[in-house]
């Protein structure tokens, strides 16, 4: 498969999960609406190749299933992600080998580090095409409105590339981009962002940020920029490490930076520090819109693209959408990370109906009083991303966390709210939390919901219900003669809940 966005198109049509849709459709709400109908139904990838005011196909929910993901990543099983993870924990916190079986499985992991360099294309086919200066109108691009309440047409799922003016380290992100005339757009990013952190250093030296934008790339690009890591590798490196090989990469046309040379579009331009204009309100992740911020201002001075480009595009709101499928995806590729961080977890997980990152339930193998609340005081700190998760519901190793069932038993039967829930006030919060008394600070919440030992508890616990071993057996061998069905022993239906992936 090659490895751009064409490529995955033509895998998801050979595993017939892409729908073409011919008829006109607008880009203003309707194909938002559509796709969140498909997004509902755990529906295909949709192309639409009919768009008003455009001449550009429009790709939609590409990314829709976690197992569309795991394809994008050059994966069958979503437990291979948890693969993926076990090799950047290594590179991450790297351990001298004890034995001749780790020292191989390390020299693997270097290997593949060298094997997933990026490479330079000199003949790029993201610059088939040239446009420059007057002629740069973004307009016609097939940006979307999903919203009705939206404040204009946005960009969701480029690449916001930038470069540190000091060490030249590149920083790949992706941000909302609000389009504000034929040639600016505003940049939505957070202030710990890499792109947000590259701006004040140029404003310190009095220079202008360069900026590029790389759209419809290759979604396995995408979720290497989306894994915000604390590994000292860069995102062009982590795609290669993603998916084998190295990301090929071009040099742009009037910024010195570089972009995924098969892009299908690619929009160039600078943000003068202090140039500011409202973006917003939109749809957000929270299922709300959000405010009205003041955010840099990008002038686009050039746009290049390929030949007959086909435009990558998603929406946030509230799961499921892609976004949420993604961190899905990103849940697995953590958990070994987290292990590495916070010894005593066994598994955690972030339910998509707290957004993926607002709630977070983890395990353990509990050995002393007071660990489930050192592991959820581990784990906020553990890695960035966990800042803003507002709660962590700690359970035993035996409690299945992606049962729901299995969690508010434990909550319900193991905690005394006296006890057991500890809340830490006014800590760095999500600007978006609505429910927060003050916007960027809040509380957050830990529940201890293990097995209480002395001196957490001051009497014995009972003793959990059990079927006889024996009995279990003998009924399980009797099943079919009692004449009740085919012998289902999973305790959930893993796609009542669209998680377990085990």
């Amino acid at each position: 498969m090659a490895r751009d966005l064409r490529g995955f198109l033509k895998l998801l049509e050979t595993k017939g999960q892409l729908q073409k849709i011919d008829a006109l459709v607008d880009p203003d709400l309707e194909i938002a609406e559509i796709s969140n109908r498909m997004l509902q139904q755990g529906g295909p990838g949709l192309l639409f190749t009919n768009v008003k005011g455009t001449p550009h196909p429009v790709a939609i929910n590409l990314m829709g299933t976690v197992e569309r993901i795991c394809w994008a990543m050059n994966l069958e099983h979503p437990l291979e992600l948890e693969d993926l993870g076990r090799k950047l924990a290594l590179l991450q916190q790297p351990k001298p080998p004890k034995k001749i079986s780790q020292a191989v499985e390390f020299g693997k992991v270097l290997f593949d580090v060298l094997k997933a360099k990026p490479g330079r294309d000199f003949f790029p086919a993201c610059q088939q095409v040239v446009i420059k200066d007057e002629a740069v109108d973004l307009n016609k691009l097939p940006l979307i409105r999903p919203y009705i309440g939206d404040a204009g047409k946005i960009i969701t799922l480029g690449l916001v590339i930038t470069k540190d003016c000091e060490t030249g380290t590149p920083n790949v992100g992706v941000y909302r981009l609000q389009l504000q005339s034929h040639n600016t757009m505003t940049v939505h990013w957070l202030s710990v962002r890499g792109g947000a952190r590259h701006l004040r250093k140029a404003a310190e030296q009095g220079k202008k940020l360069e900026v590029a934008i790389a759209l419809g790339v290759d979604p396995l690009i995408i979720m290497a920029a989306a894994t915000p890591i604390p590994v000292d590798l860069s995102e062009w490196l982590f795609a290669g490490l993603y998916g084998g090989s190295g990301v090929q990469l071009a040099k742009c046309k009037t910024v010195d930076l570089e972009v995924p040379a098969d892009s299908e579009f690619v929009l160039e331009g600078t943000i003068t520090p202090g140039e500011v204009l409202p973006d917003g309100p939109f749809g957000d992740h929270m299922g709300y819109y959000g405010g009205v911020e003041d955010s840099p201002l990008i002038r686009f001075q050039c746009v290049t693209h390929r030949k007959d480009p086909i435009y990558l595009t998603t929406f946030s709101g509230r799961p499921p959408k892609e976004e949420a499928m993604m961190a899905i995806a990103l849940n697995r590729i953590y958990t070994p990370i987290l292990r590495q961080q916070v010894s005593e977890i066994v598994d955690f997980f972030l339910p998509m109906e707290a957004l993926s990152y607002k709630m977070a339930i983890i395990s353990i193998d509990k050995a002393y009083p007071g660990q489930a609340r050192r592991a959820a005081l581990a784990f906020w700190s553990a890695l960035p991303q966990f800042t803003y998760t507002k709660f962590v519901v700690v359970v035993d190793k035996d409690i299945n966390i992606r049962d729901p069932r299995q969690v508010v038993w434990a909550i319900s039967s193991k905690v005394d709210p006296s006890r057991d829930v500890f809340i830490l006030p006014d800590t760095p919060f999500d600007t978006l939390d609505f429910a927060s008394q003050k916007i960027g600070l809040g509380g957050r919440m830990g529940i201890d919901a293990t097995t209480k030992i002395p001196p957490e508890t001051n009497h014995e616990w009972g003793e959990p219900l059990e079927s006889d071993p024996d009995v279990a057996d003998m009924v399980t061998r009797r099943w079919a003669e009692y004449g009740l069905g085919d012998l289902d022993l999973k305790e959930v239906n893993p796609n009542l809940f669209g998680y377990d992936m085990k």
